[in-house]
């Protein structure tokens, strides 16, 4: 079969054995698959002395083939790729054994996939396939950051430094559906405007003056994927006893932090990533109960591959970026 594969050190189109199903497991015809920040990084965690890797995280397919001791799925079923691994019920942190899919394990950009049952969830019916390829850790990791760790109320306000990225659009639109105002910031007008439309309520640019920008609010909740850049500028506008959840550090892993101001303001911070199989299965219900849909920003097919993942480099994109896979 094809694939999208990480080969001593190289990015490139290969040829893979097909899968075969254990007792427990099933083969996915994958339709569509999705990128993440996470694939960026991949070749250079991994070094450049190792054998083929199939990347991918995210995806979406049929059910092809089943082992013997599956009860889940049967052959033709419409699933999606839980990418979060040996994480199955809702704990304050992953559990010991967790990982993520597409490193070590072979993933999603490839035509199948062999997964264990408990991996794949119910497509929701009234997702394209492009939509369903792209959710799961995005939608995962912006669901937990913002309900289970950062707790958002009805009527409370949510500031999200950075607008387009695929977890951020759906942080947006999660926190409208559960009643919150949300403010986001770009360093685009476009992308000012896109955050707007779909549901932000006041969308700023990045190298405004915030204190000023936002002193007629009161801002409950910070999520902030940037890091260094971002973090003191974030609990500068934080009002005091508010919460700060952090799920990434593009800018930076390194902040520092005026320790006295912090607990003169008593705020609240709380480290946040992925999420499990129970909160997978939540985010679903909530999505289809209001009809919520990834924000899609450009479609490839997989021999395009690396096509997009230097579009996804660029960071010009808003939303999601999709692979065909078949």
């Amino acid at each position: 079969m094809k694939a999208f594969v990480l080969e001593y050190g190289e990015l490139k189109l290969k040829s893979m054995p097909e899968p075969k199903p254990q007792s427990n497991e099933i083969v996915v015809k994958l339709k569509t698959a999705g990128l993440n920040r996470r694939d960026l990084y991949i070749p250079n965690r991994r070094g450049s002395d190792k054998e083929a890797l199939i990347l991918g995280s995210d995806g979406a397919g049929i059910v092809k083939s089943v082992g013997a001791a599956v009860t889940r799925f049967k052959e033709g079923d419409e699933v999606i790729i839980n990418p979060s691994l040996n994480w199955h019920e809702n704990s304050d942190a992953p559990p010991k054994g967790f990982d993520i899919l597409g490193m070590p394990d072979h993933g999603t950009f490839a035509e199948k996939i062999v997964i264990n049952e408990e991996q794949a969830e119910k497509k929701p019916d009234y997702l394209t396939w492009e939509e369903a390829g792209v959710l799961a850790l995005a939608a995962l990791t912006g669901y937990r950051a913002l309900v289970t760790k950062g707790d958002i109320k009805a009527g409370e306000t949510v500031f999200i430094p950075g607008a387009s990225g695929g977890v951020n659009t759906y942080i947006i639109q999660f926190a409208k559906s559960l009643g919150a105002r949300v403010i986001v910031t770009s360093r685009s007008a476009e992308k000012l405007k896109q955050a707007e439309e779909i549901g932000a309520d006041l969308a700023i640019g990045t190298q405004s003056d915030w204190k000023e920008e936002l002193k007629n609010e009161q801002i409950d909740l910070v999520i902030d994927s940037v890091g260094a850049a971002t973090f003191n500028r974030s609990l500068d506008v934080l009002k005091q006893g508010g919460r700060i959840v952090i799920y990434g550090a593009t800018a930076g892993d390194q902040a520092d932090l005026n320790l006295r101001t912090f607990f003169y303001g008593q705020y609240k911070l709380f480290g946040s990533t992925m999420g499990s199989r129970e909160e997978l299965q939540q985010l679903l219900a909530h999505m289809e109960k209001h009809e919520i849909r990834p924000v899609m920003d450009k479609t490839f097919a997989l021999d395009d591959a690396q096509q997009a993942f230097d579009h996804l480099e660029e960071n010009s994109q808003f939303g999601k970026i999709a692979l065909l896979t078949e």
